[in-house]
């Protein structure tokens, strides 16, 4: 096998593959890259069996074959490579040998026959911007669980219903949801679909297909090899879905939203992350919302205490309550507006404190999209 592959073109597809790849492999044959030179260019691949990477390049092969490498070791040499195009080939003792301008590298040749299938995927499709699709990930993958104990809630929920895809994110103590377009070529079903991938995959698909203009997804495999696959231009990446039932999380939404306030969404940010710096680590911040601004009190360990104001325009009755100010501060970000509107919902029951429903807003007077929404369930204080 001997093939010759642009330096950059080269770097920048093995840097993608090896992306999804765990630190620690506990198999070390998957901690490799497969590399297939033949006459329609080079495919490289990498698979853990939960997730999968592959792209096709451009190259000069002058022997096909098919080779498997250590991936991340492979990409460190590629990135620091001189500028200069290079040669890959296998040499008689079955080393990997890469020659770059006078650099050159041996490398030990991983056993190929050992190597897993990679996944095939061959289901319903659809499109959608892969800008708008990285902003969504963004504005929910945040707010999924973190902890294994429960699988599911370490997922975001991929809902496509007709023209529209949903992707919502709980960890139970708050709930993120963002809608964008999505393009079922003609082939919209009134019947929905539902995919649950793990955030940690989700959020890479997100930072690798931001810019890389429209977006396939395909659903494809049953029982327990159920899998989602993304791609754009030469580049694609599967991963396997969680199993379980994702909580029904939509129905915790309200429908009216007459008591709320609007504040300045930097402003609000800044200030809370001032206020919370005597906090301990996870205690609530006390917010009270009266009728022109919203204050933040808080006391800390060593006798520390702070407090701030902004302006706020407030509908409804003063109410005072704690939200957890890490929790607040990611859900604003996630806004992306100028001004956020603080939704203070009901509870038929007196004695639950009820989540804020926390939403775009244009401008005090004005309501942004509400293809965004987050709710955020309050702390208890202490008197």
């Amino acid at each position: 096998m001997r093939f010759h592959v642009n330096r950059d073109v080269f770097s920048e597809a093995v840097s993608f593959v090896v992306k999804l790849l765990p630190q620690r492999n506990p198999q070390p044959i998957l901690a490799g890259v497969l590399i297939e030179a033949s006459d329609a260019g080079l495919s490289l691949a990498a698979f853990d069996y939960e997730a999968s990477a592959r792209t096709v390049i451009e190259a000069t092969v002058d022997d096909p074959g098919t080779i498997l490498v250590h991936g991340r070791l492979l990409s460190e040499i590629a990135s620091r490579l001189p500028n200069a195009p290079i040669q890959v080939e296998v040499d008689d003792d079955g080393g990997i040998v890469l020659t770059c301008g006078s650099a050159r590298f041996t490398l030990a040749s991983m056993p190929v026959a050992e190597y897993p299938a990679i996944p095939e995927v061959s289901g319903e499709s659809g499109v959608v911007p892969g800008e708008d699709f990285a902003t969504a990930i963004a504005q929910v993958a945040f707010a999924a669980s973190r902890d294994d104990v429960t699988p599911v809630l370490t997922g975001v929920q991929l809902e496509v219903s007709g023209t529209q895809l949903s992707l919502v994110a709980t960890d139970r103590y708050r709930v993120a949801l963002r809608e964008i377009p999505w393009d079922g070529g003609g082939t919209a079903s009134d019947e929905s679909t539902a995919a649950l991938v793990p955030a940690r995959t989700l959020t890479e698909v997100g930072k690798t297909f931001a810019h890389g203009g429209d977006l396939s997804i395909s659903f494809s495999g049953s029982g327990d090899r159920e899998i989602i696959a993304f791609s754009a231009g030469n580049r694609t990446v599967t991963s396997l879905l969680i199993k379980g039932n994702f909580p029904p999380v939509r129905r915790l939404f309200p429908e009216q939203t007459e008591h709320h306030a609007v504040v300045n969404t930097a402003d609000f940010v800044e200030a809370v992350r001032r206020v919370a710096l005597v906090l301990d680590r996870s205690a609530p911040l006390r917010f009270t919302f009266t009728s022109d601004s919203v204050s933040m009190d808080a006391s800390g360990t060593e006798q520390a205490r702070a407090s701030e104001s902004v302006d706020a325009t407030l509908s409804g009755d003063d109410v005072t309550l704690g939200l957890n100010p890490q929790y607040l501060i990611e859900s604003l970000s996630a806004v992306r507006s100028e001004f956020v509107r603080i939704t203070f919902t009901s509870s038929e029951n007196a004695n639950k404190l009820s989540p804020v429903l926390i939403t775009p807003q244009t401008s005090v007077d004005k309501a942004g999209a509400d293809s965004f929404k987050y709710l955020l369930q309050p702390n208890l204080l202490l008197r």
